[in-house]
């Protein structure tokens, strides 16, 4: 059960994210405050995992919030406005909800959340994936690349393609210790899926995947290590 903390100053947001909250089984209300110095206060006293963190609020807003602590559940930042997405991304939010935002909307952001906080055993060698209304369960071994497609991302398998609600970024942190590498800006791959580089490009079963010229030297030191085992 995850334990939640609503901070916003307007009644009618608390109101939508607590039945938000209490309709998924998943989570469990731990309270609701109008403002980050009554989460400071509350945050002292109980125990909390993941906040739902307004931006715009009198006395001391959500980055500042965010700013002025060193230790922090989880946040999902929910607001009217999307110019501070950068800068919530940068404070390593784990998603940003553009108010006004639907129920399933909430529920892949909570997905999001779910993840970063639920450590991976050193025994897991898969991925869950919700793809097509389903839960997929993806072997690492079976990953040949994926593709970042905005909000989204394309895991490209040995035998299907799955497309998800979720970040690079985020999967990158779970694959990597399993011979994936960053190659492009939009694309994680198996090294040890790699048939040949030439040029810019890493060709996996006939697959042309860019490499982007920052990731080039470290793609190109791993794959001939590789090619020397």
């Amino acid at each position: 059960m995850i334990r939640c903390l609503i901070i916003d100053d307007e009644p009618s947001a608390r109101e939508i994210l607590s039945a938000y909250i209490t309709d998924s089984p998943q989570l469990e209300l731990a309270g609701a405050c109008n403002n980050a110095l009554e989460a400071m206060d509350f945050l002292g006293k109980n125990p909390v995992d993941l906040l739902f963190l307004d931006i715009n609020m009198p006395n001391l807003s959500g980055i500042s919030f965010l700013k002025s602590r060193t230790h922090l559940p989880s946040v999902i930042i929910t607001t009217a406005y999307d110019e501070y997405a950068l800068e919530g991304y940068e404070l390593d939010v784990v998603d940003y909800l553009l108010k006004p935002f639907s129920f399933e909307r909430f529920l892949k952001a909570v997905e999001k959340a779910e993840k970063r906080l639920t450590p991976l055993s050193p025994e897991q060698n898969f991925l869950l994936v919700r793809a097509d209304k389903k839960t997929h369960k993806i072997a690492y071994a079976d990953i040949l690349y994926i593709e970042s497609l905005g909000d989204y991302v394309i895991i490209h398998t040995s035998t299907q393609k799955l497309t998800t609600y979720d970040t690079l970024k985020n999967l990158e942190e779970q694959l990597v210790p399993h011979h994936f590498i960053r190659v492009h800006k939009s694309f994680l791959v198996a090294l040890d899926k790699a048939n040949y580089m030439e040029g810019n490009l890493l060709v996996i079963r006939g697959c042309e995947i860019p490499i982007g010229g920052s990731y080039k030297e470290e793609v190109v030191n791993r794959f001939m290590r590789s090619s020397l085992k």
